[in-house]
């Protein structure tokens, strides 16, 4: 069985925006208060604190005269913040993330409820210390004999509220086998390019709005700290955001979709996003593309209905191979979109050309088990030599890092 969220928006009274914007309050508090022990035991002390010895401070905090409001909301959410306090120190001891920061109350903020704090009742989702529904706005129903597991409410920058219901889904069943396999190419010009020739423009949602949003941040500039009308203008600059945001959203998941039903086998390249945005020239372009997410998408969406994703080595030179004779040119600049192949002849479209490349190496990978190294195994067969010609030995991957945590 397979866990799905499903994300609606909902529109709260009065009584429940108040309850709920404490419930973020005392959730974002608790998580500081438990960051900042966690990094002052060891950086004074060297003492590492988990999880279990900021359950027993919350305990104690809650008894303190200053901070009895912190009783006034449901406890459950309070826990499930340190717990993911605790998962983030986890994540940046095993190198996948940075150092845990400190919540800011102009992010919104989010919390989350197990069963045991909401009650799912003929369609209708109550919280704790809530006396009527969540006035969810249902844009699309939840599966059939689907219950939630866990519910988490979010209030955004723009100050739009959302409820996020994860259930397991049944309904999300293998799709039927198709004998067609697809290599990907991702780019600027064109957000990506397809091996049969097909080019999906890139609509650049942030260029699309960048006046606008300049207009925004500059207003917003000249407000005074601290006034209602700063806090307006945040709200007006917030809102330009979370339209660039959701239509970006919105334009991957309608691509990958499309992309995970019509092929059985997509192929692409295993692209360092965060090394690549070092370069300030394309940073914003490569940001704006947002290739992270599209490949993220396809790899879950490939699980779900049975589809093979295959991440190539990112060494791979897709773009200066020649696709007719395997010919590979020295140098071929950002700016060169064809070229003509010195040893064949053959003309390229320099897009195409890396797509249909992506394939034949996505196929190799699948027939004779070629090292990709996405996920950092140890190569078995290179897809291409070393100057040398030996095969290339991964780098190792030593943290070497000093900082609290509590593993």
């Amino acid at each position: 069985m397979i866990q799905r969220a499903y994300r609606y928006r909902f529109y709260p009274t009065q009584e429940q925006e108040q309850l709920l914007r404490r419930t973020l309050g005392c959730v974002r508090l608790v998580y500081n208060k438990a960051l900042h022990t966690r990094t002052e035991a060891w950086y004074e002390r060297k003492e590492r604190v988990d999880y279990k010895q900021t359950s027993g401070m919350l305990t104690s905090w809650k008894q303190q005269e200053d901070l009895q409001f912190l009783s006034e909301v449901s406890s459950v959410p309070l826990q499930q913040g340190l717990r993911n306090l605790q998962k983030a120190f986890t994540n940046f001891w095993a190198g996948r993330a940075k150092y845990p920061n400190f919540k800011k109350k102009r992010n919104g903020g989010s919390a989350e409820f197990t069963r045991a704090a909401f009650r799912w009742k003929d369609g209708q989702l109550w919280l704790a210390k809530c006396n009527d529904p969540l006035p969810i706005r249902w844009s699309r129903t939840l599966p059939t004999c689907c219950e939630p597991s866990t519910v988490t409410v979010r209030l955004d920058a723009s100050g739009r509220w959302f409820v996020s219901l994860l259930v397991e889904d049944h309904t999300i069943k293998p799709l039927p086998q198709l004998d067609r396999a697809v290599g990907i190419d991702a780019g600027i010009t064109s957000l990506i390019t397809t091996s049969d020739g097909e080019k999906v423009a890139n609509p650049k949602h942030f260029k699309r709005l960048r006046f606008k949003l300049r207009q925004a941040q500059k207003a917003m500039s000249g407000k005074v700290k601290g006034s209602n009308n700063r806090e307006k203008a945040r709200l007006q600059v917030a809102r330009i955001h979370a339209a660039i945001a959701d239509s970006r959203t919105d334009l991957l998941h309608k691509l990958t979709t499309r992309l995970v039903r019509e092929n059985q086998t997509i192929a692409v390249e295993d692209l360092v996003v965060k090394n690549m945005m070092k370069n300030h020239k394309l940073a914003g372009a490569i940001a704006d593309a947002s290739w992270s997410e599209l490949i993220r998408q396809l790899e879950y969406k490939c699980q779900w209905y049975g589809r093979t994703l295959v991440k190539i080595d990112r060494w791979f030179p897709s773009s200066k191979r020649c696709g007719n004779c395997g010919h590979v040119v020295d140098k071929l600049p950002l700016d060169i979109r064809e070229w003509d192949c010195p040893k064949c002849g053959t003309h390229h479209d320099r897009d195409i050309n890396a797509a249909q490349n992506i394939l034949a190496a996505g196929l190799a990978v699948i027939v004779c088990g070629a090292s990709i190294r996405p996920d950092r195994h140890e190569p078995k067969r290179q897809l291409r030599n070393t100057r040398k010609g030996k095969k290339q030995k991964p780098k190792s991957r030593g943290l070497g890092i000093t900082a609290p945590s509590g593993r």
